[in-house]
This record gives structure tokens, sequence and C-alpha cells, in this order.
């Protein structure tokens, strides 16, 4: 039974089908899109190479303004897209609802070797753990890294994974974080899913999402180095419909960029959480 409990939760999270950008859409349309990043005019370069050297991600640049620059540039990883906008961050994630998200990579001495080879910061004492790893939720070895700009990620080995590195959670901390999750499975119709020890959790096709509580209020994300989150929705226009039938106000309500060949819409979540309604990724 056990074995079959784990296959099972896996089996929210395997790879795209080929040809595909994201995991398949389920039943109601949904599938995890993106997250999306306000990086410093200064580390927009690095990150890009960040993204493709360590992630394994394939940079798709997307129409142009006046000056020649893209409208949108975005990485393609296994699972997820990391979108980038040319903004001063407000504060870091860690500061914010979205605290950080979350990788699995098959082998974490070599990423950590190759990433300090490279002069980034492993931060998992800054995340609150003693050492530079530590045994996770899952009891897997796990590590916390920080983005240039102030995104923090974590990641946990799994020397199962088909590929070297793919998308894995999202991770909310809020002092309603129940709420926040009963929240989120009545609006896209999930159900509540524990992942190791962590009980408030639930998933959406190629991506857990995580709650957990936090000392004091903490920041909306709109401005941050986490700016949003995002899901890729398959029929969007009339999914934005359902969501205004339920009594949910849109910040941005839908529309299409041909430019960028996205249809897009934009929530705000009761915690603060900006989140993006997409149509359009999965083709990228």
């Amino acid at each position: 039974m056990k074995k079959l409990a784990i296959a099972l939760f896996c089996m929210a999270f395997s790879l795209p089908a080929l040809g595909q950008v994201l995991a398949s859409f389920n039943d109601n349309g949904l599938t995890y899109g993106h997250v999306h990043l306000n990086v410093s005019q200064s580390d927009f370069e690095r990150h890009k190479q960040i993204w493709v050297d360590h992630f394994g991600g394939r940079v798709v640049e997307k129409g142009r303004n006046a000056q020649g620059q893209p409208l949108l540039t975005a990485i393609v990883l296994n699972n997820m897209l990391v979108a980038l906008s040319t903004s001063d961050p407000t504060m870091p994630s860690a500061d914010t609802v979205m605290n950080h998200f979350g990788f699995k990579v098959r082998n974490m001495d070599t990423f950590l070797a190759k990433w300090e080879a490279d002069g980034l910061p492993v931060t998992t004492e800054a995340a609150g753990f003693g050492g530079e790893t530590f045994l996770g939720a899952e009891g897997q070895i796990n590590a916390f890294v920080d983005l240039p700009g102030g995104a923090r990620v974590e990641l946990q080995e799994d020397q199962g994974l088909q590929a070297e590195v793919t998308g894995y959670h999202i991770h909310f901390n809020t002092e309603g974080f129940e709420e926040l999750l009963q929240w989120y499975t009545d609006i896209f119709d999930l159900e509540v899913r524990p992942r190791g020890r962590i009980a408030t959790t639930t998933n959406v096709p190629g991506m857990n999402l995580s709650f957990g509580g936090a000392d004091g209020e903490r920041a909306a994300t709109q401005g941050t180095a986490i700016d949003h989150i995002g899901f890729e929705i398959d029929g969007l226009e009339e999914f934005c419909r359902r969501l205004e039938a339920m009594g949910i106000e849109f910040q941005v309500p839908y529309r299409e960029i041909p430019a960028i060949e996205l249809n897009i819409a934009y929530i705000i979540d009761p915690s603060g959480v900006r989140i993006e309604f997409t149509e359009g990724y999965d083709d990228y």
C-alpha cells in the first residue's frame, strides 16, 4: 500500500508528454504554468544564464517593443516556465506569502557543487536549517538557494528522477494557511493531499502547492522577487466566466495578447498572492 501511495503521489509530477511544455491538463482544463520573477536590469542576463546552466532551461523571447527588446522573456523548464520582468524587486520572497518555490534534483551534491563553483550562495542556514543540507518533509536531502534579487528556491534530491531537474512545489507561508488551502481547493476543485510530514498541501498537474504558518503578517507578492504564480488553462475565457460566477474579482480581466501569443487574466488570492491565468504557454 505504501508503494502504491507513493506512485499515485508521483503521478502528479510526471514529465510532460513529448511535444508538451507543461504537464497534461486535468479534467477541469487546469495545469501548473509558471512563476514570474522581478529581476533588476543588472541581474537579467545572469538570471537567464542560471536558469539555462543550472536548471536545464530554454530561453524563449516573444514580441518586440519600439526599442527592439522582447516584450516577454521566459525560460522553459521541465513541468513549468519561469518568466522574467525587468523591475527592481521591492523585497525578497522569504518576506512574502510566496516564500519559495521548489525543484527536485537527481543528485544534490552535483547540483550544489556546480552552483557554488558558479559563485552562487547556498542559503539553507538563512532559511532556518542547520548546515548546507537537511532532511526534508519527505525524508529526502533538501537545501535552499537564493537567486540574485532574492527569489528563494528549495531543492529536494530524488535519485530516481528521469531529468536532472524538474519543477516540484510552491510554498505559501501565512497565518491563515489552513483557510488559504481551503480557498485553493474550493476554487480549483482540488483535494487535500499530504506531502510527507506536511499535511496541508494539494496538487495540480505538474506542481504541489504547500501551505504553512508564519509569525506575523507576510507581504503581498506584486512587485517583490516572486511577483506572481501562474496556472495554464485550456479554455481560459470560459474559465474566467466560471470564476466570475463564483464571485471572484479580477485584477486584470481576460484579454488576448497576440504579440506574445498568450491569453491572460489576473486575480489576487485572499493572502495577497498574485495569480496569473494563461492560455498559450504550453505551446512555447
